[in-house]
């Protein structure tokens, strides 16, 4: 039989409602988000890839019913064929050619130029791009930020400094895409063992999610 005490903390019945409903919510919102954001985005490739494909060539026209993907699916063929092309001998001469000719466009040769700078570095196999999460001080002493590293600093700017910098990202929140530039001497980082996506997901959250004690696959600190 239970006593008065152990009765007074059971939790009531909204509690435990309240309780099954947060649960509920955390399972099925992250589900539904990903789910409406998937669909969006192939119903969203297909219709923009429909449209560039002649009538007699495209599937669709010949179906009862539509294909989700197919655009999709395209795209990446496409994709697939470019590259092949693009790795051959014939090919690599066309691309530099192509180069060329954006490089004589003062406006264009900019975009292009950064555009593949930043592809090369995301998909290079050595890229030390956004592998490492890194803290450090600022705005000012005593207040702590969290980054990530993109490289060694090299050029002018190296050797202007009077110390070996590197170059970190220090993302805004909500959305990391944005953020900030800044050449920081190694001795000032604190290099964190959290993986890029908990780094990621602990700014996006604005700190509510928060990676646990599991260690990157690889812990290089140079």
């Amino acid at each position: 039989m239970e006593t008065p005490i152990q009765q007074s903390h059971r939790p009531s019945i909204l509690t435990r409602l309240r309780a099954w409903l947060i649960a509920g919510l955390l399972v099925t919102v992250p589900l539904y988000l990903t789910f409406v954001i998937t669909v969006s985005f192939v119903t969203f490739v297909d219709r923009k890839v429909a449209g560039l494909i002649p009538p007699p060539y495209n599937p669709n026209t010949y179906l009862p019913f539509w294909i989700p993907g197919s655009g999709l699916i395209i795209v990446l063929v496409f994709l697939i064929v470019v590259g092949m092309v693009a790795r051959n001998y014939l090919g690599g001469k066309l691309v530099h050619l192509w180069e060329r000719i954006l490089d004589r466009m003062p406006i264009v040769r900019s975009i292009y130029g950064a555009s593949k700078q930043i592809m090369e570095t995301v998909f290079a196999d050595k890229s030390r791009a956004f592998r490492d999460v890194v803290m450090f001080e600022y705005p000012r002493k005593g207040m702590w930020v969290m980054g990530f590293v993109t490289g060694e600093t090299q050029g002018e700017v190296q050797g202007k400094t009077a110390t070996t910098v590197v170059n970190v990202f220090l993302p805004t929140t909500p959305n990391p895409t944005s953020g900030f530039l800044l050449f920081i001497p190694k001795e000032d980082l604190i290099y964190l063992d959290m993986a890029v996506e908990d780094g990621i997901k602990m700014i996006v959250s604005g700190g509510i999610v928060a990676p646990g004690q599991k260690k990157r696959p690889e812990n290089k600190k140079n």
